[in-house]
């Protein structure tokens, strides 16, 4: 196909069709099936133009764009949603990044280590980026996802507005500390190994207006992909409530859809043995969704006075922690193989299936 200023042509038709199929939906079958076929577009087009940044600022700072553009684009969504449901919205956020912890944690990186382990039998890592990530993501999720259920100030799984304000505050040191370490501080430790055979890697970068263009594009495509997730989410939700699944399953759908171009990208770049890209995507996508959704949340609960339920159940405690002992587990040596994949993505199955049948 074609090239447009050294891009193939459909990366750059696609965001734009996306968007076109945005502007003409209604509730209508056909118009549901474009819908996701221009979701799915838009999701391919969106990893190929990461990956371009990506080669054209360097790592970390590539996989940092992607992770907090999307992140940003998903608060938007999540917030947009509240305002729109009022009280019956109020557990939509701790739904949303509940399942997009467990989906990064089990679902993209067992995908992660199971195609490194298939395609390179063994794949090396810095441990001491996946440990600043995993300590991190560890404190949020613990105060903003358990320990909601233990504070007495009022009743329910939920803070207090002082509670909430307090944690949020934290949530962004905890997450601004993390990019500090990350691009700043101790960016080595987040450098792709230097056994890393993929040959894009060696190749030219990108001009600064192919790069440029392929910014623009990105968002474009992030954007299209959240608003067509926000218009299929009542044919999604409608469909959940006829199967007669919880309405927690939405949350999943949502957060699968949001997740797409990073799980992608994270994906691909394991099976091209750039397993340190990959989990510098996935962790650190994991620590920006719930780094930067909680204190969003937290605005809008204030605005809106709606006291947001962010404490999960015992069940999703019991998971959640199993997945953060199998990931510490698996990244205590350095090196990984097909096997973590495969208990981890175990785990993603039995998160989905305990979620359907709870």
């Amino acid at each position: 196909m074609r090239k447009i200023l050294s891009l193939p042509a459909w990366t750059v038709i696609a965001p734009i069709l996306a968007l076109v199929f945005l502007f003409l939906y209604v509730q209508k079958p056909l118009f549901a099936a474009l819908a996701a076929a221009g979701l799915i577009i838009a999701v391919m087009s969106a990893v190929h133009h990461a990956e371009i940044i990506a080669h054209k600022v360097g790592e970390p700072f590539g996989t940092l764009i992607l992770a907090l553009a999307i992140t940003i684009i998903e608060v938007s969504l999540i917030v947009s949603l509240m305002f729109a449901g009022g009280e019956e919205a109020v557990t939509l956020a701790r739904d949303t990044v509940f399942a997009a912890v467990m989906i990064i944690l089990t679902g993209i990186i067992g995908m992660c280590l199971l195609l490194g382990g298939l395609y390179h039998k063994e794949q090396k890592f810095g441990m001491h980026a996946v440990s600043a990530a995993l300590v991190g993501l560890v404190a949020i999720c613990t105060l903003t996802l358990i320990l909601p259920n233990y504070t007495t100030s009022i009743l329910g799984p939920s803070y207090s507005k002082s509670q909430l304000i307090f944690v949020s505050v934290i949530s962004l040191v905890l997450y601004g500390t993390f990019v500090l370490v990350q691009t700043v501080r101790h960016r080595d430790y987040f450098l792709p190994a230097s056994g890393a055979d993929d040959e894009e890697q060696h190749a030219a970068p990108p001009t600064a207006k192919t790069a440029i263009v392929s910014l623009v594009l990105l968002l474009g495509c992030l954007v299209a992909v959240v608003m067509l997730a926000k218009k299929l989410a009542p044919v999604i939700e409608t469909g959940v409530v006829s199967l007669g699944a919880p309405k927690a399953v939405v949350g999943i759908i949502v957060a699968l859809v949001i997740l797409l171009p990073e799980g992608i990208a994270a994906v691909r770049a394991a099976a091209k043995n750039r397993l340190q890209t990959s989990l510098n995507l996935a962790l650190g996508s994991a620590l920006a969704s719930i780094g930067l959704t909680i204190p969003a949340v937290a605005i809008a609960s204030l605005i809106t006075g709606i006291n947001v339920t962010l404490g999960i159940d015992a069940k999703s405690i019991v998971l959640l922690t199993l997945s953060f002992i199998t990931v510490m587990i698996s990244f205590q040596s350095g090196k990984t193989t097909i096997m973590q994949g495969v208990v981890l993505l175990v785990l993603f199955f039995v998160y989905l299936f305990l979620t359907i049948f709870p």
